[in-house]
């Protein structure tokens, strides 16, 4: 609204203070006028009632100083000469509105009939009864005869003057006042007119345009007003885009960070949070209510920030969520002396953990596969030393076994350190052009001896567009002497195996199918890692055993060809494993 605005309120302040000041001059000049004309009117009327004197105490004839007196008196003014009640002159009137003043009511006033009898001059203003009239009477003592010389007239021309006197003031006070309004007006809106600016100019940084400058118009406190908005609008920006830089940074850092971060205040609302972070809370939510767009913080980091809180330290604790592993550690954050709230790393230990069961299994594993050669090693070496084997037949047996059991443990630390290496990424490949078709020949004629021998039909289909590809000849025939090896061991007899190549776009596909027993569905997954034998069929037993490591050295030579490796099976009808290998493979 306008009156609340500056121009409003300044005009409005200027309008007041002058037409106070005017109110008050108005009332003291009207007064003073006021005052001013009685005052001349007075003198005028002395100064009259003094000329008749002297004329009636000059000239010795009445009539002549009558006639002279008629001829000086002014004609709003009327002159009574009196020398006694009987004895007394008046003169005409010459404007209807002098009222007729009774000489007896003269000579009878307590102030009027003192001119008669102490000789002064006396001025005063009257009512005459008669007429109710307001007049002003002066009289004057003629000396030489003993009478008065009493002039008087109406102050209806006292108070018509005044009259004219007050318009003259009134009009200019209300000239005063509109040129002050206009003057007010004009200067207030000059005056607001750069805070006007500034106004819109803060208005602009509030919406985040700090590149608004404010004009200087004036070089006075406005204007240094403006110099120091202008100023403060590029400090402003200049800490604006430090703050938006820290905050990137920051939003930066969080986001780069492997491990989960969320900055909580005392009522555990979440004011920072990262994707991991986030992660962590819908996995939170997932498991405990079936979907993942909640956003209050789970119960367990509750508890730990009333537990921060509380104490005053740090506490950590580890959580299972979704089947990942997290340690959540809570430290308070300080206001000064005050806890304001906590910040929580989380970090995913699943990993770790996995590592750690993986050598945990992994001794164990070794140790279950060297117990075994190590015990037969010892019982039938026992037996050698004890002379248990008398014949030479029986020593031979007894030593043919610590051999091939020594051979089995030999091999077992060859896959292993072999394995460790691939793991390690120092494998090295000498990749060479190979042409396949004779490559996977001379292969399966090698088994053709171990399947007859169980008897398995080992078959071998190559397509015709097969031929040569960049590969390292020994770490493939490895693969291709394990997954044979291992479909004509788990084939019953009269099964098949067979190994079928072909040629795709970008790869050469081999494949080694076996219709013997077949991989639970749940063992899968996890036929590629170390030591594992999931399938119950396939226990120690007279050639069927093995390390368990062939099938994750596999999968790493296939690996280290930029190749895929996977398998297919169904339990009581076979398996097919299946890699592909790049048809020309970079080095």
């Amino acid at each position: 609204m306008f009156w609340r605005s500056v121009v409003g309120k300044l005009w409005f302040t200027i309008l007041l203070l002058v037409s106070f000041v005017l109110f008050i001059l108005t009332v003291l000049l009207l007064e003073f006028f006021e005052n001013y004309h009685v005052f001349q009117a007075e003198q005028e009327l002395m100064q009259s009632a003094k000329k008749i004197s002297t004329i009636v105490e000059e000239h010795e004839d009445r009539e002549l100083a009558q006639s002279i007196a008629e001829q000086v008196i002014d004609p709003s003014s009327r002159v009574v000469i009196a020398f006694d009640q009987d004895d007394y002159w008046e003169s005409d009137r010459f404007n209807d509105s002098i009222p007729n003043v009774p000489v007896k009511w003269i000579f009878h006033h307590e102030l009027l009939s003192q001119v008669l009898t102490q000789r002064e001059s006396i001025k005063q203003e009257e009512v005459v009864p008669t007429t109710n009239t307001n007049i002003m009477i002066v009289g004057h003592p003629l000396q030489r005869d003993g009478g008065a010389v009493y002039v008087y007239q109406s102050l209806k021309f006292v108070e018509k003057t005044t009259s004219q006197t007050t318009k003259i003031i009134l009009l200019g006070a209300g000239i005063a006042i509109i040129l002050t309004t206009i003057f007010a007006f004009f200067l207030s809106t000059r005056i607001t007119a750069p805070l006007r600016k500034m106004r819109e100019g803060a208005f602009e940084l509030a919406r985040g345009e700090f590149n608004t400058k404010v004009p200087i118009l004036t070089h006075d406190e406005i204007g240094e007003l403006a110099m120091a908005f202008n100023r403060m609008g590029r400090q402003l920006k200049f800490h604006i885009n430090a703050l938006n830089q820290e905050k990137e940074q920051l939003s930066g850092i969080l986001r780069s960070m492997a491990d989960g971060v969320i900055t909580l205040n005392r009522n555990g609302n979440m004011l920072v949070t990262n994707p991991p972070a986030e992660q962590f809370i819908e996995a939170w939510h997932y498991e405990n209510y079936g979907y993942s767009q909640g956003k209050e913080l789970p119960e367990e980091l509750q508890k730990m920030l009333q537990e921060v809180i509380s104490l005053e330290k740090e506490v950590m604790t580890e959580l299972n969520i979704q089947g990942r592993s997290w340690v959540v550690i809570m430290t308070p954050l300080y206001d000064r002396s005050f806890v304001r709230g906590a910040v929580a790393v989380l970090r995913d230990m699943t990993e770790e953990r996995r590592l750690d069961k993986l050598r945990k299994d992994f001794i164990a594993n070794v140790s279950h596969e060297l117990r075994t050669p190590i015990s037969m090693l010892q019982g039938y070496s026992e037996a050698i030393v004890d002379d248990v084997a008398e014949s030479p037949e029986d020593k031979n047996e007894l030593a043919q076994i610590i051999y091939d059991e020594s051979l089995r443990m030999g091999r077992l630390v060859n896959e292993l350190l072999d394995l460790a290496r691939m793991e390690a990424g120092h494998i090295q490949l000498n990749q060479e052009s190979v042409y396949i078709p004779d490559f996977v020949e001379r292969i399966t004629k090698k088994f053709q001896g171990m399947a007859d021998q169980h008897d398995v039909n080992l078959s071998l289909n190559i397509a015709d567009n097969v031929e040569s590809t960049l590969m390292d000849p020994d770490r493939i025939e490895q693969v291709l002497t394990n997954l044979i090896d291992n479909g004509i061991r788990h084939t019953e007899s009269n099964g098949d195996v067979s190994v079928s190549i072909e040629s795709l776009e970008e790869y050469i596909q081999f494949a080694v199918t076996d219709f013997g027993a077949g991989i639970a569905e749940e063992d899968l997954p996890f036929v590629f890692e170390r030591f594992y034998k999931g399938d119950k069929s396939r226990k120690r037993e007279e050639g069927k055993s093995g390390t368990g490591l062939g099938l994750a050295i596999a999968k790493n030579i296939v690996e280290a060809h930029k190749g895929i490796i996977s398998v297919h099976s169904k339990v009581d009808e076979g398996t097919t494993f299946m890699f592909k290998i790049p048809k020309y493979s970079e080095r």
